[in-house]
């Protein structure tokens, strides 16, 4: 499946990878930043933001999808930077098409598999009744009480667009994203990585713990594991100067 891409600046290529019910819009700002460096091709995974969508989301399927744009791009070889699921999808990139990966920033997202977490989450975006709102203010405040971390529900909203006059839509496909759930949520394959990788993990976050850097370590055999002391899940979000820095001085070197 050919992505939908966003494309600024000019140099070697970095492609980044969005996570889980996000899209590429939510990388403007670091792209923007990294663009003075690099090429940055921000894409919209499949079942997400523009890019089409399909009964199939395996991380098999995602990678394969990656690199169909990036040889349509006449994209060699290229930095790799992904973000929770987009993160995961970056490291099954590097282990089934080694030849095509130079570096590999992973941002919060370990190789273990994680236990369901989104089921409130889920049910909400399920529950708000489209047919019967006209602004996005209205969902905002169907989901306050539902979702009261202003991050996660902000992030949501900008999956809303117009379909039409008067008729509100999300950009991810809700339903099959539920369906593969448990494919999304299971563990990286155990094929060894010697391309040099930094992961980078949010302080405030449960996604790498102290006790999985050793699993890591016995995959990617050239990693470096560094945590952002003020940052959660959305570390290049809530910590944009640092998780800026700390990439640059890994791809840069």
């Amino acid at each position: 499946m050919l992505l939908k891409y966003k494309e600024l600046g000019v140099g070697k290529p970095i492609v980044i990878l969005h996570g889980l019910f996000g899209f590429s819009d939510n990388w403007n700002s670091q792209a923007k930043d990294l663009s003075n460096y690099y090429k940055v091709i921000v894409v919209d995974l499949r079942n997400h933001g523009r890019s089409a969508w399909d009964e199939a989301h395996t991380y098999e399927k995602m990678a394969e999808d990656v690199i169909e744009t990036l040889d349509s791009l006449r994209i060699n070889q290229v930095h790799v930077i992904g973000h929770s699921m987009g993160g995961k999808v970056a490291m099954h990139l590097v282990q089934k098409h080694p030849q095509r990966i130079v570096k590999l920033v992973v941002v919060d997202m370990g190789v273990k598999s994680y236990p369901m977490h989104h089921q409130e989450l889920i049910q909400a975006i399920h529950d708000v009744p489209l047919d019967q709102i006209s602004a996005r203010s209205q969902v905002s405040n169907y989901l306050i009480d539902r979702i009261p971390q202003d991050r996660v529900r902000q992030f949501l909203l900008k999956n809303l667009y117009w379909i039409e006059k008067g008729k509100l839509a999300w950009r991810m496909n809700i339903k099959v994203l539920e369906s593969n759930m448990d494919l999304i949520l299971s563990a990286l394959p155990k094929t060894e990585v010697v391309h040099p990788t930094l992961f980078i993990k949010g302080a405030l976050s449960n996604y790498i713990l102290e006790e999985d850097h050793e699993e890591i370590e016995s995959v990617f055999l050239d990693c470096e594991i560094e945590t952002i002391s003020n940052a959660g899940h959305w570390v290049h979000a809530e910590a944009p100067k640092e998780f800026l820095e700390r990439t640059l001085s890994f791809l840069l070197r």
